[in-house]
């Protein structure tokens, strides 16, 4: 599956009614990346640009103008010509016609011109939207194209007067998700699900932390997909480090593993954390801690429901992780005040989730005139609580120690409940340890 044209047409004209009449957007795509020297990394399009465009290559800049009447628009794409030395080395490029002809722009210019035609565009414009600070030299390059605009006074012509941030608009309408980007998310889900699975499958002790990361890549690579982002493999305490991707450890008889990977399909991120013991069994310990942290998790879903507000997951989910610890043992006092003094963040440091789509912490504001915003129909978050016993912590029992724990899913809210989409992976104790004895 993937988006057809009509699909960013509906974008742009949705943005092109939001921009109002006489107003001019500027966005541009992401520049090419370098890893080291002269090698490059695989290039991917800036998200809120190809939501707009669906244009997959390097130095593009797209333009959407409105006019006077406020009820047309039009739409142009600056890119790179045809070239076909250039096209020899390093691949095929649209140019000029088919950014026309396959990519819907009214008008297309080489990108190498973009200096010289921007400023005929912002003549007389009302308003300008661009991402204001995204990149200190694209808003420098802005400057001087609304200074030479302002120099043609003496013509009769002006820039726009106002700047306003095109992120406040384009953000608001990724935020909410179309069915088609929900049908490309659960693809991206299904693929990721397939690959945990695999993983589960796959390990055993002494593996090293990349290998199993391999297996993970295998799965991604069989459907044309690369990671949305770095994987995390932490075996045993390792698994306490929120962000871990060295993944160059062996993994250890009796520990548990964590594994946060997923991949992208069609710029659709998923994101999934599974946790399961490297010889297939959980430890008393292990369990009772995964007890705890899969009832907060099966909590907090359901409480991603329409009206709902943001943070109702995570406060579902605190409360039933705090509890757990107190009855383990791990934390002593009273609830409520355990959890005003949020006594829990010596084991649970980060949030419960946030949202997801064309990146992976995706776009839109959490609070709204100070307050947290409401769970709307189409809205994608990530739901992932966590226990992390830190391996140096002697305020608790040796036993516990060095167990680090996360399970995630994503979830979309709809007018008929949570919609799980990532429900392909098993994540119960008896399921996990049934999967992996069958793989023995």
């Amino acid at each position: 599956m993937k988006l057809t044209q009509i699909d960013f047409q509906q974008r742009r004209a949705q943005l092109a009614k939001k921009m109002g009449a006489n107003s001019i957007a500027i966005i541009a795509t992401s520049p090419v990346a370098y890893r080291n020297r002269d090698a490059d990394y695989k290039f991917r399009a800036d998200s809120s640009f190809f939501y707009l465009t669906g244009f997959p290559e390097p130095e593009a800049l797209a333009v959407i103008e409105t006019f006077e009447s406020g009820d047309e628009y039009s739409y142009s794409l600056f890119c790179r010509e045809r070239n076909r030395e250039l096209e020899i080395w390093n691949g095929y490029r649209a140019g000029i016609d088919g950014a026309i002809e396959d990519y819907d722009a009214d008008e297309a210019y080489a990108i190498d011109l973009l200096d010289e035609e921007i400023i005929e565009k912002l003549l007389d414009k009302e308003h300008l939207y661009y991402r204001i600070g995204h990149q200190a030299d694209f808003d420098a390059r802005v400057s001087q194209w609304l200074k030479k605009a302002d120099a043609q006074q003496r013509q009769g012509h002006g820039s726009p007067a106002q700047v306003i941030q095109l992120d406040r608009i384009v953000d608001e309408m990724r935020l909410i998700k179309s069915m088609q980007e929900i049908e490309l998310m659960q693809i991206a889900s299904k693929i990721s699900a397939k690959a945990h699975t695999r993983a589960m499958q796959k390990v055993r002790p002494d593996m090293m932390e990349y290998a199993l990361e391999s297996e993970l890549n295998y799965i991604f690579g069989q459907y044309g997909c690369v990671p949305s982002y770095n994987s995390i493999v932490g075996g045993g305490a390792n698994g306490c480090i929120l962000h871990y991707v060295e993944n160059n450890q062996p993994l250890k008889d009796g520990d548990l593993v964590l594994i946060d990977a997923a991949c992208e399909y069609e710029c659709y991120a998923s994101d999934i954390t599974r946790t399961f013991p490297v010889n297939g069994k959980f430890s008393a310990e292990q369990k009772a801690l995964y007890e705890v942290v899969l009832a907060s998790q099966y909590a907090a879903i359901d409480a991603v429901k329409i009206g709902h507000l943001y943070r109702e997951p995570h406060s579902v989910a605190t409360k039933i992780l705090t509890e757990g610890l107190l009855d383990l043992g791990l934390l002593k006092g009273e609830l409520n005040e355990l959890l005003e003094t949020e006594a829990y963040r010596q084991f649970y440091m980060h949030g419960t989730g946030h949202w997801l789509g064309m990146d992976v912490h995706d776009v839109g504001t959490y609070k709204t005139a100070g307050e947290w915003r409401a769970y709307e129909a189409g809205m994608v978050v990530t739901v992932e609580p966590g226990l992390y016993i830190a391996p140096d912590d002697e305020t608790v029992d040796e036993k516990w120690r060095g167990i680090g724990i996360r399970i995630e899913d994503d979830v979309v809210a709809t007018q008929q409940g949570p919609r799980v989409l990532t429900s392909d992976v098993v994540k119960d104790i008896d399921d996990i340890e049934h999967l992996m004895a069958e793989a023995r």
